[in-house]
């Protein structure tokens, strides 16, 4: 019988690899009800939108003049944007910054034209064109120069500044902020993170004119700030400026404020006041508003207001004269319908 089964072998092992064969040939949706047809095939997940690359450089110049050049990367998502915007601060509480020549550009032919706006706080730049969309990695470049930066103090001059704005809604793969000067660096310190909770930043290479920070895997809303101190004398450090806070009324214009709102209640009782009483006082408070708002907003423009006695007394006389007319009006208008019923 060995001349059987060696004549079977054969055969047998070789139709056994056959269908081991053409069973892991088969599609794996011919053995499953439950399979994905093929012309359905999975949509590919959302790209979010983030910024692999942020590097900073921050030259003081010897006049006290702070030169930032801010390098961008920005992945878009596959919908695309017109590019971005970066808001730079030029108001912290009452002291004031100057923003000045802006300049922008992009090393990888994006639309890269720049727009500022002064907003409440910030100074806001407005990167790229409205026309076009830009999808993918894109990088920018961002200079402008910063006066009125740095603090003098009785020993020494010192400098905050954070250095990616705090701002951005995507978060930072790597940062990197370099600090350039006009004499040794000696005292410079680097924080990152949040107003509420902050690190230190790792320190990379250093030089006695330049020293370097980098950190990684920053979250939306999250900075670097850098912490500069020179010696007296070491630069020119113009005196600071500030600007009048958006609240200065005294106790009397406060109070007025208040009366006039009061004086909406008293009105309503009152018989109906003069005919022209309302627009007069409405006009007369609107030019004590623009005569006090007059001083900041044409030295430093809209957003520099303040509200001041002056403002406050213009608003009570706005407040009473729009509350006297509206009280001329309903009266007038209530004695017209009891007139047409009598008739």
């Amino acid at each position: 019988m060995p001349e059987v089964r060696g004549w079977f072998r054969g055969p047998v092992v070789t139709a056994g690899m056959l269908l081991v064969t053409i069973a892991f040939a088969l599609p794996a949706h011919a053995t499953s009800t439950h399979a994905t047809p093929t012309h359905a095939a999975p949509e590919p997940p959302p790209v979010a939108e983030s910024i692999p690359t942020y590097d900073v450089v921050l030259t003081i110049g010897s006049g006290g003049l702070l030169h930032v050049r801010e390098t961008i990367t920005y992945d878009f998502d596959r919908g695309g944007e017109h590019g971005i915007v970066r808001r730079v601060s030029y108001r912290k509480k009452n002291r004031l910054f100057d923003i000045r020549d802006v300049r922008t550009s992009s090393s990888t032919g994006a639309p890269a034209r720049a727009e500022t706006a002064k907003m409440l706080h910030d100074v806001q730049i407005s990167v790229g064109d409205s026309r076009r969309r830009v999808r993918g990695r894109q990088a920018y470049v961002i200079e402008y120069d910063v006066a009125w930066a740095f603090t003098p103090y009785p020993h020494h001059d010192e400098l905050l500044w954070d250095a990616l704005g705090g701002d951005w809604d995507v978060p930072i793969g790597e940062a990197a902020v370099r600090v350039e000067g006009p004499v040794p660096l000696k005292r410079v310190t680097c924080h990152a993170g949040t107003a509420q909770s902050s690190t230190r930043c790792l320190r990379d290479r250093d030089g006695p004119y330049a020293v370097d920070f980098t950190q990684r895997g920053l979250r939306p809303r999250e900075t670097m700030s850098i912490r500069v101190s020179l010696p007296k004398g070491a630069i020119e450090v113009p005196p600071p400026h500030y600007a009048r806070p958006h609240w200065q009324g005294s106790w009397a214009g406060t109070a007025a404020l208040a009366l006039a709102l009061g004086a909406i209640v008293l009105l309503a009782r009152r018989p109906a006041p003069r005919r022209y009483a309302g627009t007069a006082l409405m006009a007369l408070g609107a030019v004590l508003i623009a005569g006090d708002l007059a001083d900041d907003i044409v030295v430093r423009g809209f957003w520099a207001f303040s509200l001041g006695d002056g403002c406050l007394a213009g608003l009570a006389l706005v407040i009473t004269g729009a509350a006297a007319a509206w009280t001329q009006r309903f009266r007038a208008r209530e004695h017209a319908a009891v007139t047409g019923l009598g008739d």
